[in-house]
């Protein structure tokens, strides 16, 4: 970091405004205000996260509305009643909260405190692709006892765009139909030599400019090859490695190819940041796993490649290769 001046790691930078992103925002608080089921999804790293952070400071500092969210780490464990007590901590005003144990009773009580708040609730979940079914129903019904009740719920769930191609599988059409929207974000996309520029700037000392770190074709190539914040983070940090590791001061074409991963954007690296792997393919397709590795791998026959295809399209998997 002194070899190159830089104040913070590439890990840490904060938000980056786009055009449609803050349309996107807008179109969100909106939706919250109404109450219901909101869908916010985007490829892996396209900063769904850094996104909904933004977000909830933006509803705190208003104050209109009452953000609650999950901190439960293990995405494919929780529960309707993990989220409920979410809603209970962050309700209460009280510390040393008691949850009920009896279902009836934790239901009646949170309804009481969601009435007693007056305000708007926003709940959100992060990593959303990863609950059961039946946690998504429970959430439905969550939210329309709170509209019997007189009161807003809004839940928030952000994910992979597998989570809004699942809602729209028939064998979801109780909860898909009642979503209120469905928001995708497309991250830093058509904004790729932006997003490096800021993010050199945002990283580096004042007086440092970002000509004085990389050049200009090495820049352009960054941005022709990756698509996501998280990716340019990674590949930033690694060629700054580089860099340092053979006493270079300027990042040139050279180092980037040097570090850049070939496969980055083969077809396997995309439907993996669309939320589908080998085991979740194999399932949705009903084909042997060994089927779909044979696909990924340019192994079948041609007419066995198409089949393949097909399927992944009707299934609403988006395939640029």
């Amino acid at each position: 970091m002194n070899f190159f001046k830089l104040k913070q790691t590439f890990e840490h930078l904060g938000y980056f405004e786009t055009p449609e992103n803050t349309q996107l925002i807008e179109n969100l608080k909106q939706d919250i205000h109404q109450g219901g089921l909101i869908i916010v999804s985007g490829i892996v790293g396209s900063g769904k996260t850094t996104l909904l952070v933004h977000v909830q400071k933006e509803l705190q500092l208003a104050g209109q509305v009452i953000v609650s969210r999950s901190l439960s780490v293990d995405k494919e464990k929780i529960s309707l009643g993990t989220l409920m007590t979410a809603l209970f901590y962050d309700l209460s005003t009280k510390s040393g909260v008691k949850l009920p144990t009896q279902p009836e009773k934790r239901e009646r009580q949170l309804l009481a405190l969601i009435k007693k708040s007056r305000k708007p609730i926003a709940l959100f979940v992060d990593d959303a692709h990863s609950l059961q079914t039946k946690t998504l129903v429970g959430l439905k019904r969550l939210i329309e006892l709170v509209y019997q009740d007189g009161n807003i719920l809004s839940v928030v769930l952000a994910g992979h765009p597998k989570l809004k191609n699942d809602l729209k599988r028939p064998v979801l059409e109780e909860i898909g139909a009642r979503i209120r929207s469905a928001l995708m974000l497309e991250g830093i996309k058509n904004y790729q030599q932006d997003y490096i520029k800021w993010a050199l700037t945002e990283a580096t000392q004042k007086e440092v400019d970002w000509q004085e770190l990389i050049t200009e074709e090495a820049l352009n190539f960054l941005a022709e090859k990756l698509a996501t914040p998280l990716q340019v983070k990674q590949y930033l940090k690694q060629a700054f490695e580089q860099a340092y590791e053979v006493g270079q001061k300027l990042i040139t074409i050279d180092v980037v190819e040097t570090v850049l991963v070939k496969s980055l954007n083969d077809l396997e690296p995309q439907l993996v940041r669309y939320g589908y792997s080998v085991k979740i393919l194999s399932q949705l397709l009903q084909v042997k796993p060994g089927e779909v590795r044979s696909f990924l791998n340019g192994q079948l026959s041609a007419n066995q490649t198409q089949e393949m295809m097909d399927k992944i399209l009707m299934a609403g998997i988006p395939l640029s290769s």
